[in-house]
């Protein structure tokens, strides 16, 4: 980012609770599956005369989770409403959407200041293209999350929500990034001009976020160069052509009139309800990854990477209780789960879940390279034929399969060993002539004229017994 520009943004951040029902009613919140209009009732589709149902109480609970892993304050001294907020969109069709007053206020995750935590219902699908409308998704529960405007560039807003929704993945009860939409609030200072706030609605994916952020750094800053004025506006995202197109000018909380909707009860929240939901809450990945350097010993490093990935954490853990919580089985772990595993992961392009690898896959593999039946170079292919056949076959079964045993045979290693010698005459003229590292040429092969089954260490040890007595 350029210098010059000092940037300030802020975002709302809504993700779908995974509960059975809506909010408002007992229609199921599946609205991938079902055919459209199907999962609706009067009440969900605004019909007149339809009353709600009184909030669902567990996503009162979960939205109060997810405030106290914020960091907020519960809002337990007052009564919370449920608002009506008015505006008129074909996906509305009562003409408001509800939305609660703040569940949790003054938290903070990452150093970025949360201002509030409330619930909404979600309105229904709008395809403006063919002018159609799917209310399956009407009054499925929401969590807004509100920060202040303390985020300063595009990279930062990226990896505050990669870590937000790794947070969501431990709690388990909301459904993540496929679900989530962002509003981001943006305003820069370049060359002392301050510019007007700017908020971009509705983008639906970390990596969106991040395009619009770099867009309107670009874009604002442009106006002010040219002596123009960043218009205080709403502005939507052309995902299709990653730019912003200027839909209003900026709504204030004014426009949307808010009342507290007179059919819903106030709810009210007391210090014994947060205690038994906090009793249910799991560990959060800040407090896991402290956790893991402290009682493994592991690198921060080490413990961040594993920690981001909740299904690795408990692989990790498996494993090493399985195996023995020593210093060796721990680096072991670290290195054939947070290195390999997740490396050949990453190339294959499937999460840890989907790839059918499990615990006891990973300490098999273990214990066979510590007893010397596969090399470390097998190993790692091992892992990735675990990758590709999703888990089915365990090592064992594969090594016994492609016959990828350590050579026990000398003669057979010997007889590599001089194959390589003889192929290399250079390579062996430089570790004669005091270039050690020759010798780590001259491994490598005869690991390949052994496709990986060789024990480095012999072979080191068969080298210089050769090579030191020419």
């Amino acid at each position: 980012m350029d210098d010059n520009v000092k940037m300030k943004c802020g975002l709302e951040i809504h993700v779908q609770i995974d509960t059975k029902s809506k909010l408002f009613c007992n229609c199921s919140t599946n609205y991938l599956d079902a055919d459209p209009n199907t999962n609706i009732c009067p009440s969900c589709v605004g019909l007149p005369g339809a009353k709600p149902l009184p909030p669902n109480k567990r996503a009162i609970e979960i939205a109060i989770m997810v405030a106290k892993m914020l960091g907020c304050e519960i809002v337990t001294d007052r009564d919370i409403y449920f608002q009506r907020k008015h505006y008129d969109y074909p996906d509305l069709p009562s003409g408001y959407q509800r939305t609660s007053t703040p569940i949790g206020v003054n938290g903070e995750f990452m150093g970025i200041r949360i201002s509030e935590v409330h619930l909404e219902e979600d309105p229904g699908q709008y395809n403006p293209s063919l002018g159609i409308v799917d209310y399956n998704r009407s009054g499925t529960p929401l969590i807004e999350i509100v920060t202040e405007p303390d985020i300063k560039s595009p990279e930062e807003a990226r990896e505050f929500l990669k870590q937000l929704m790794t947070l969501f993945r431990y709690l388990g009860c909301l459904r993540g990034e496929g679900t989530m939409r962002a509003d981001v609030n943006i305003s820069i200072e370049y060359m002392g001009v301050q510019g007007n706030r700017v908020e971009v609605k509705n983008i639906n994916s970390i990596k969106g976020v991040y395009k619009v952020l770099k867009y309107e750094i670009i874009r604002q800053k442009n106006i002010i160069k040219r002596g123009g004025v960043v218009k205080r506006e709403t502005r939507a995202f052309l995902e299709s052509q990653m730019i912003t197109k200027a839909m209003r000018s900026k709504e204030t909380a004014e426009d949307y009139r808010y009342i507290p909707d007179p059919d819903i009860q106030p709810i009210v929240i007391s210090e014994n309800w947060v205690k038994k939901i906090e009793e249910e809450m799991p560990e959060t990945p800040l407090a896991k990854r402290k956790r893991f350097v402290e009682e493994y010993g592991i690198d921060d490093e080490d413990a961040k990477v594993l920690v981001s990935d909740l299904d690795m954490a408990e692989m990790f853990e498996e494993v090493v209780k399985s195996l023995g919580v020593d210093k060796e089985n721990v680096d072991l772990a670290v290195t054939w789960i947070r290195n390999e595993l997740k490396r050949s992961l990453q190339y294959h392009k499937v999460d840890l879940y989907e790839s059918g690898v499990k615990a006891e896959h990973i300490v098999e593999l273990i214990k066979l390279i510590k007893d010397g039946t596969i090399s470390q170079k097998i190993g790692k292919e091992i892992v990735d034929l675990l990758v590709i056949n999703r888990g089915k076959k365990t090592p064992k079964e594969i090594v016994e399969e492609l016959g990828l045993t350590v050579i026990k045979d000398e003669d057979a290693l010997i007889k590599a060993v001089e194959e390589a010698i003889n192929n290399n005459p250079q390579a062996v003229n430089d570790y004669l002539s005091g270039k050690k590292e020759a010798l780590n040429f001259l491994m490598g092969q005869v690991m390949r004229l052994t496709r990986g089954r060789a024990d480095p260490k012999k072979v080191i040890e068969l080298l210089k017994e050769r090579l030191d007595n020419k």
